[in-house]
């Protein structure tokens, strides 16, 4: 997935340990230990936003509140060496805050006597584990704990506000539970109505000065992320990627924007040049490149559980032309084809644009690229992955990478030629072909659609019968559950083949589409003087190397060459056109 941190991506943060300033009579006053008092103060970032919504101009009002307070408190009842911990602008229903676990650390290596909160809800809103704390960690290491405002003090355990410290705990973790259930419904329907959710401005975007909300095109970072992506196009990987980066000492996305002067919540880099390779696949797999919004990305399980999943390519909310595009969703799409095919890199250094490219005929498995430190480039071959391994399985399509290169050149030359020289000849050939093949495969998949749709009903059906047979006992709950089982397993397969098969008929329907989009990426490489990788991973998608045949004493192999978006371009019309 992915390295996040160079999107500034804000995880607010900044855990503070202050040590109150006291004087040698204060000291003395309030005895002579070396244990300390902590006073510990948390604010969330909902609270911080209640508080500028009452017109607060400082965030952190309410924490230099809970400061004072506290301060005041233990000097009031002489409690000693008070320090202060401070986490400002985290939840409460996690312990994972950096002043708590600070905090922590103090009590853990024995340093503190007492510790002290505005109330309970400042140290938790988890009453499972607030109580854990309050009843067993705490007194485990000798710890006192006051909630000033619910008058609660482990000190005098029989007390009535003891008493009722669970319930509290309890009316605190609701709360929270609430404000999470609000804030969710409401980017759900923020969310749904395609207002962009994210507040962080991407790396080759920045804030449109009349309007924050909006994003406007960067040109600078803009220019290294279609650097990136060109780069990707002509078969390099994110490493590569990053150290060619490096090497020509472009600043990476937080130098950047903080030479920028713009906020970041990460630190200065020590290496400003230092480019990650999983920050480059983030920027490579980034869709909101194209020019679009893409919500609900991610999804946790819980306010317990923090930890971000990604959601289901399929759940998520996509509006395009929501702001400008630094990157066509045709490059993005080819980008993210390229990167499905990823390939392994040779322990000389060296590297192929056909990698991933070529295939076996007969098995339709890879062709590795071989090379070693002693083979000049002429020598250099692609042989059958399934031969390698297994000879018997496969026989060897071997094919040096000169000779690939120079007859997929061959016949991409022809195809430019016909396309710019008789293009109308060509695309009515093409339309005749693509829509034969798409008429036969329309047929079978929507044949093959209706019989699944039709045994997802039947299924239901069975379900509802077998559920009746159970609960008048014709059936016993063993054999209902093995049933049941078994209907939903081929249910859910069925329903996933329902989804594919749709996609299939869109991509059928889109045919004519495709042809004419193929046609513009030809002709933006009509001015070529040789193959290059760009060009090859624009135009081709695959290239499949047949057996040599020699049979007649000289060794001859075939190839066939899958373009992108048409498939198979016959040599036929190739041949008619040149003769018209």
């Amino acid at each position: 997935m992915k390295d996040e941190s160079s999107f500034d991506i804000d995880n607010k943060t900044n855990p503070v340990q202050t040590v109150a300033p006291t004087n040698k009579e204060e000291n003395e006053m309030l005895g002579a230990t070396d244990k300390i008092t902590a006073l510990y103060c948390r604010l969330s970032v909902e609270d911080t936003k209640d508080d500028k919504k009452k017109g607060n101009e400082d965030p952190s009002d309410s924490i230099q509140h809970q400061q004072l307070m506290l301060m005041q408190y233990a000097k009031s009842n002489r409690f000693p060496n008070p320090t202060v911990f401070i986490d400002d602008g985290f939840s409460g229903v996690t312990y994972d805050r950096p002043g708590f676990q600070k905090m922590m650390a103090e009590i853990e290596a024995g340093n503190v006597s007492t510790v002290i909160t505005k109330d309970l809800s400042r140290l938790g809103r988890n009453s499972a584990l607030t109580g854990l704390y309050i009843n067993y960690t705490f007194p485990q290491y000798g710890v006192r704990y006051i909630a000033v405002n619910d008058h609660f003090d482990t000190i005098n355990p029989n007390s009535t506000d003891s008493d009722m410290a669970g319930i509290r705990n309890w009316f605190n973790e609701f709360f929270a539970k609430d404000t999470s259930r609000k804030i969710r419904a409401v980017n759900k329907a923020k969310g749904e109505r395609g207002e962009r959710l994210t507040v962080n401005v991407p790396y080759g975007y920045k804030s449109d000065p009349d309007d924050k909300t909006k994003w406007i095109i960067d040109e600078e970072a803009a220019g290294v992320v279609k650097r990136i992506f060109s780069l990707c196009m002509e078969g390099k990987g994110p490493s590569q990627i990053a150290a060619l980066l490096e090497k020509e000492k472009v600043l990476n996305p937080t130098a950047y924007k903080q030479r920028e002067g713009r906020k970041t919540p990460h630190q200065t880099p020590e290496n400003e040049y230092r480019w990650h390779e999983s920050t480059v696949a983030y920027i490579l797999e980034y869709m909101e490149y194209t020019g679009c919004t893409v919500n609900f990305k991610t999804y946790t399980n819980s306010i317990w559980d923090k930890k971000q999943r990604e959601t289901p390519v399929e759940n998520r909310k996509v509006f395009y032309n929501t702001h400008p595009a630094i990157i066509s969703l045709e490059v993005f799409d080819k980008v993210q084809e390229i990167r499905q095919q990823r390939h392994r890199r040779t322990a000389t250094g060296k590297s192929s644009m056909f990698s991933g490219v070529v295939f076996c005929d007969d098995c339709k498995q890879k062709l590795y690229y071989s090379t070693t430190g002693y083979f000049e480039k002429r020598q250099d071959f692609f042989i059958c992955s399934t031969h390698r391994v297994n000879k018997d399985k496969c026989s060897g399509h071997y094919i040096r990478e000169v000779v690939l290169e120079r007859e997929v050149w061959k016949h991409v030359q022809e195809v430019i030629s016909v396309v710019t020289r008789y293009e109308a000849y060509f695309r009515s050939e093409m339309e005749q072909k693509l829509r034969l093949q798409s008429e036969e495969k329309l047929r079978v998949a929507k044949k093959r659609m209706a019989q699944a749709e039709k045994r997802i009903g039947e299924l239901d059906r069975l379900f509802l019968r077998s559920y009746g047979d159970n609960v008048s006992g014709k059936i016993d709950d063993e054999r209902f559950a093995m049933m049941n089982r078994n209907y939903t397993e081929e249910q859910k397969k069925l329903k996933e083949e329902v989804i594919s098969l749709h996609q299939e008929i869109e991509e059928q329907e889109r045919k004519a589409e495709d042809l004419e989009q193929f046609i513009q990426r030809v002709k933006r490489n009509s001015e070529l003087t040789e193959l290059t990788p760009y060009a090859l991973h624009e135009l081709v998608k695959a290239v499949y190397v047949e057996a040599p045949d020699k049979s007649s004493g000289k060794r001859k192999q075939k190839i066939h060459i899958c373009y992108d978006l048409v498939g198979f371009i016959p040599v036929d019309i190739l041949a008619k056109a040149e003769q018209a």
